[in-house]
């Protein structure tokens, strides 16, 4: 990828397939590791709740499940299953003209987008990766008993340490592994070539994928070039094994500079902390509980950095496949904005009748954008099997990536 001037700097690093450690070292480092684990399983004694005593010893589902089948590393990956879920409550641009200065056509002309979804009363970013992980389950038909690993994928947790052992649990996976992936809008994207790995270097052969994000819990209200912007949903893709003639991740391509994240970032609180001094004037603890801020953007940065780093990071992920524009049947980026959406379409050459957007209904939805978007696609019959799709995520941090993905 040749550098460009503006927010990206010249020593931003690459990754790209060829870049990665041979399978061996998985499988003699962490992948063993993983496994020895399962035989000696985490436990604790019982803890008596209210005069009764809880029926979960943790570590006891590793100890009781099937035994499972020698692991097979080389091989390929396919995607077979996907699914989405998004909240109950549609809010409107006519319902946002209701609480700050702005219109239906204001945000449509410059977004694209005319509804979102937000969570609301006992919903939980959880509970939207669960029904969005059962989609792909279903569709794949593939048992909850038969997951090897959950990688959820989101920058906004229901818990600070992360939500994907939950939804691992609520979803009956109890022979799989679970641990969150934070990258933002790019998030989805790195999920999905994670899985990959995971399946070609450690023989892993069901890998769940979520993409999941509820910005509207980090929006102020109150500024209209923020919260018109973002909803809230979840998206997820079952990745399984294949043969290396059905791999179906033909090239992918990334890129981080943490030189962008003063464009798009929603910090800790820089609060001020409440000093309690001794005798001798020292401070002491404790300071005040830290937050983070609502999502800071700066529009006019991102939109220069997307338009001019999307499209050469899918040109670097056809290269490393060996297609060009011309190969790909569907263009399915995050959807943050359609003018960046059509921005980057015309610059690969794609016709606007073989780019996927849906941002129109659910706005910017961060980590679950694209899978939310391939998710319809599927199901309303656009995206065939066998089909090609140049998919790429952009957001904070900033990371970007694109990956050249067969569907089915």
């Amino acid at each position: 990828m040749s550098n460009a001037p503006g927010l990206v700097s010249p020593s931003a690093p690459c990754f790209r397939g060829g870049d990665l450690a041979p399978s061996g070292v998985f499988r003699s480092g962490l992948f063993l590791a993983a496994r020895n684990a399962r035989r000696a399983p985490l436990r604790c004694c019982a803890t008596t709740v209210g005069g009764g005593v809880e029926d979960h010893v943790l570590g006891a589902a590793a100890a009781s499940s099937k035994p499972r089948l020698p692991r097979v590393v080389g091989m390929g990956s396919k995607l077979v299953g996907c699914g989405s879920a998004v909240p109950k409550l549609t809010i409107s641009n006519d319902d946002l003209a209701q609480i700050v200065e702005t219109s239906d056509e204001w945000i449509s002309v410059r977004t694209g987008i005319r509804n979102r979804c937000v969570l609301t009363g006992n919903e939980t970013l959880s509970g939207l990766a669960v029904e969005a992980a059962k989609g792909a389950l279903q569709m794949a038909q593939v048992e909850p008993d038969d997951v090897d690993l959950v990688i959820m994928c989101t920058s906004t947790p229901d818990d600070l340490f992360g939500c994907g052992a939950r939804v691992q649990r609520d979803l009956g996976c109890k022979n799989a592994w679970a641990f969150d992936a934070t990258a933002a809008c790019s998030g989805f994207v790195v999920g999905l070539v994670t899985a990959t790995r995971f399946i070609k270097g450690g023989g892993f052969q069901n890998v769940l994928v979520i993409g999941a994000d509820a910005l509207s819990r980090y929006v102020d209200w109150t500024d209209r070039g923020t919260c018109i912007l973002f909803g809230d949903a979840a998206g997820a893709v079952l990745v399984q094994a294949c043969g290396g003639e059905e791999d179906g991740l033909l090239g992918f391509d990334f890129h981080s500079d943490g030189h962008g994240q003063k464009h798009l970032n929603a910090i800790v609180k820089d609060e001020e902390t409440e000093l309690i001094s001794n005798n001798n004037g020292a401070p002491l603890f404790p300071p005040k509980r830290s937050s983070f801020s609502c999502i800071q953007m700066n529009g006019k940065e991102v939109f220069r950095f997307a338009v001019r780093c999307v499209p050469q990071s899918i040109e670097a992920a056809l290269l490393e496949a060996g297609l060009t524009s011309s190969s790909i049947d569907w263009l399915l980026l995050h959807q943050a904005n359609q003018r960046i959406i059509d921005a980057v379409a015309t610059r690969l050459q794609m016709p606007s009748n073989k780019v996927i957007s849906n941002l129109a209904n659910y706005g910017n939805t961060s980590a679950a954008s694209i899978p939310l978007a391939l998710d319809g696609a599927v199901r309303s019959g656009k995206v065939q099997a066998g089909n090609t799709i140049a998919a790429a995520g952009f957001g904070a941090g900033i990371t970007w990536g694109s990956a050249i993905l067969r569907w089915k």
